[in-house]
């Protein structure tokens, strides 16, 4: 795997909305990608990205699944520092995306609720070699409004403040996860939105993508 846009602390205005994105080109044998590249795994996808979450915080940043949101919570609620909506999926040929819509939450500044997003997208590039697949991946946020980051007289310290803690650990975060896909070990869905989901993670599709991974080997290493 080779990630192309490290992590980076840029420039974060005092006011509007701030973005960020990270991409990152895993190379595979095409047997691998196939298994990997179907509708029914999109939603595990995402769901990995929730679990890396938990980990990588050590059980503190939990994930509330619902049928209409997704929500970070600081251990229990009422601590909700991130809600979103449901996942959106768009799957095509060579390319596919979950987008989740930030709703609210303690995070979020009263301006930016419902107005941004986060978005993990994939797309197949062309082939490097016979038999062998290249796909990018990438996480974004886009239009985010940070409460930490304040208005006013404390915009500029709050600004400085975010800059170093909730940007550093959002880079952090999705630097890791982006780097744990090397490995190809989806977890079973949660909800099931798409068709065909595996509610286990028991299904054929669940044993196939841990056989590819394996079997694999250092065919998931960066080209």
């Amino acid at each position: 795997m080779r990630i192309i846009d490290p992590p980076k602390r840029g420039h974060v205005s005092e006011t509007g909305a701030v973005s960020s994105i990270q991409r990152a080109e895993l190379e595979m044998p095409v047997a691998t990608l196939e298994v990997v590249w179907r509708q029914s795994n999109l939603e595990r996808l995402a769901r990995a990205y929730w679990r890396y979450l938990n980990r990588v915080s050590l059980g503190l940043l939990r994930v509330v699944y619902s049928p209409t949101a997704r929500t970070v919570v600081l251990l229990v609620r009422p601590f909700n520092l991130l809600r979103f909506m449901a996942p959106k999926y768009d799957v095509a040929p060579r390319d596919a995306s979950v987008t989740w819509r930030i709703d609210r939450g303690l995070l979020v500044a009263k301006e930016g609720r419902g107005r941004g997003f986060l978005r993990i997208s994939i797309d197949r590039s062309p082939d490097p070699a016979p038999g062998r697949a290249r796909i990018g991946i990438s996480a974004e946020v886009r239009n985010f409004y940070p409460w930490l980051r304040g208005s006013g007289r404390f915009a500029r310290f709050g600004t400085w403040l975010y800059s170093h803690t909730q940007v550093r650990i959002h880079a952090f975060v999705t630097h890791g996860f982006l780097r744990s896909l090397a490995r190809l070990e989806l977890p079973p869905a949660r909800v099931g939105t798409l068709r065909g989901e595996i509610a286990d993670g028991a299904g054929p599709d669940a044993r196939n993508v841990r056989a590819g991974s394996r079997a694999s080997g250092s065919d998931t290493s960066s080209s």
